[in-house]
């Protein structure tokens, strides 16, 4: 039995939390209701702290009397019991600091009720499961429409890097079907008709989920059809947050109960949301660290934002506005962003109130990039995540949103052991991608901790993050040219990315252009002998291909290939206000050599 001091409003609040989670056979009484039963204790033994009796008439007090009440709530209760007998100076530790509470319990409460609320509930996330699902759906039918759009240019037969031809590439070298390195449905086919079903399905899917999120088959088929096209993909579907989509995606399948589908969503266990909002942290832990550990001297020296707007992938317009404010600006900015990206995120991981402040931060920050660049649907599907920094009692009006008794009821959830295991599997594994990855420690790791990452690395269920951990500080540009006679030369232009000075930097996000991605890491390698694909983007352009050149926004030569063809490098960087008012362009730029020299449609010689 434990008695409390019913007057104190900090012993109170913590032991209405912990008696929720003990047996209803341990009795829980104010002091002041029953001191009279204990003429054994002392009166101010009970002001002084709380009191536990033993079934035999031992008589526990202080930190003693707390960890032997927290024993009968659960696993860390019992750990908590074990080190007070066992760690030495532990037990004199915690009294110390018990004491120390209890003379300033007054301090304590107005602590305890800023951080945490009027109540200490455990926080559920019952409304945060049934809106992230909503929302994944929705970011899943992103995904898989703009991939539609380009599937057939990128890698369908006539496309720049063919899908079957990879696949057949890899079954020669193997000799078999190595599903397991190579996960994906394109192993039954990997023609047009093929890509385009696959993207179908993942559309179809995607609102089926979102009218019935409940329904778990659902999202293990989502899961699986990404994760199809990010195997044949290859360059163009290796993107960090085709990885997240994946890994988020896997991660749901903990969440959704497998029986059932019409259901509402039950209540998340406490160790599913937690997993998510870990996600989340090495998320942006890890892309604020890696820019520290890289050397990069730009972001050290905080002048990384003032090269960011103008060199990022595909800027939007209001990237060029923001370009002009001064260099302060961006130098606070990115103490700003240091600050959301390293320190916040351990603030997941605290008390309701501190953890809704480190979500407006969050939600602060991703709008920001958002408004200032197109990063597909990265930063929608960051925001999604976010959702899991906010329990049911934030949500307004939740008591009459979602009920959370009776689907835990009828529904089976999977065994509780399924989700401990898979937590243990996500901590060594993140552990060891943080030391080596994040921060870059050659700390050796048992050749089983290496090949349990790669025997999962093909699934992407986990994987290591950190964006722009180094800073381009100027803008290689590729032009394609062609030309009937060797002389007179004629620009390609594409969609989104830079070409003509004069077009002002698009709006384009969710949808993600990948060939214009892909064109911006090519131009930083300064030469197309360093950028295979980019050849066979080249031929396919001399060859004529429709689903290429529907790629592009400007084809110079609409009857028929150019005899002659090259790629010139030029450096783009933004104009000023003064520059743009004088000559009317967003952009101006210097030639600085051929990327590929001119050379001769080989395909017109041998289809004359």
């Amino acid at each position: 039995m434990l008695l409390y001091d019913g007057n104190c409003g900090f012993c109170t609040l913590w032991v209405h939390r912990i008696r929720l989670a003990i047996p209803t056979e341990v009795r829980i009484a104010p002091s002041q209701d029953v001191a009279d039963q204990f003429p054994q204790i002392p009166p101010e033994a009970f002001e002084q702290s709380v009191q536990w009796i033993e079934s035999d008439g031992q008589i526990l007090s202080g930190a003693k009397a707390a960890f032997r009440f927290l024993k009968e709530a659960g696993h860390l209760g019992r750990s908590a019991w074990w080190a007070y007998h066992h760690l030495p100076g532990f037990a004199s530790l915690s009294e110390q600091a018990y004491a120390f509470v209890a003379r300033n319990r007054e301090l304590a409460s107005t602590l305890t009720r800023w951080l945490w609320g009027p109540t200490l509930d455990r926080p559920t996330f019952h409304i945060s499961a049934h809106l992230f699902l909503r929302f994944l759906a929705l970011i899943y039918l992103i995904a898989f429409t703009s991939f539609w759009s380009q599937a057939e240019g990128l890698i369908g037969s006539q496309g720049i890097l063919p899908a079957q031809g990879y696949l057949d590439r890899i079954q020669n070298h193997f000799g078999f079907v190595n599903f397991w390195q190579f996960p994906t449905l394109f192993w039954l086919g990997a023609s047009d008709i093929h890509l385009h079903l696959v993207c179908a399905m993942g559309a179809v899917v995607s609102v089926a989920a979102l009218i019935f999120p409940g329904f778990w088959f659902l999202w293990a088929s989502l899961w699986f059809f990404y994760l199809s096209l990010s195997t044949v993909g290859q360059t163009f579907l290796s993107f960090q947050w085709d990885a997240l989509l994946l890994e988020t995606g896997f991660l749901t399948l903990f969440l959704v109960p497998v029986t059932g589908w019409r259901s509402p969503t039950p209540p998340p266990t406490r160790l599913v949301s937690w997993l998510f909002r870990f996600l989340l942290f090495r998320l942006m832990f890890s892309s604020g660290v890696v820019k520290l550990t890289s050397g990069d001297t730009t972001w050290w020296d905080l002048s990384a934002l003032t090269f960011h707007y103008f060199t990022q992938p595909i800027p939007n317009l209001t990237a060029w506005y923001v370009h002009q404010l001064p260099d302060g600006i961006h130098a606070l900015s990115s103490i700003g962003m240091f600050g959301i990206e390293i320190l916040v995120p351990f603030l997941f991981f605290a008390p309701q109130r501190l953890r809704l402040t480190a979500c407006i931060l969050q939600v602060i920050f991703q709008l920001a990039i958002l408004l200032t660049g197109n990063y597909t649907f990265f930063n929608l599907l960051t925001l999604t995540l976010c959702i899991w920094l906010i329990d049911d009692r934030t949500w307004p009006g939740n008591r009459k949103r979602i009920s959370t008794s009776k689907p835990a009821k009828k529904r089976h959830p999977r065994p509780a052991w399924i989700a401990i295991f898979f937590t243990l599997f996500t901590l060594l594994i993140t552990t060891m991608l943080f030391t080596r990855s994040t921060f870059r420690l050659e700390t050796p790791w048992p050749e089983p901790v290496y090949a349990l990452y790669e025997a999962q690395a093909p699934f992407h269920i986990l994987n290591s993050y950190g964006l722009f951990r180094v800073m381009t500080t100027e803008r290689p540009e590729i032009i394609l040219e062609g030309s009937a006679d060797g002389t007179t030369w004629k620009p390609y232009y594409f969609y989104y990315k830079a070409g003509d000075p004069t077009v002002p930097p698009p709006f384009v996000a969710p949808h993600q252009p990948r060939l214009d991605w892909q064109m911006w890491f090519a131009a930083l390698r300064g030469d197309a002998r360093n950028t295979p694909w980019f050849l066979n983007f080249c031929a396919r352009i001399l060859e004529g291909s429709p689903p290429v050149l529907h790629l592009l926004s400007h084809n110079p030569f609409p009857e028929a290939p150019p005899p002659y063809f090259r790629a010139r490098l030029y450096h783009y960087a933004f104009t000023s206000f003064q520059e743009k008012n004088r000559t009317g362009h967003w952009w101006k730029r210097t030639l600085k050599g051929d990327f590929l020299s001119p050379i001769q449609n080989q395909f017109l010689k041998q289809n004359p």
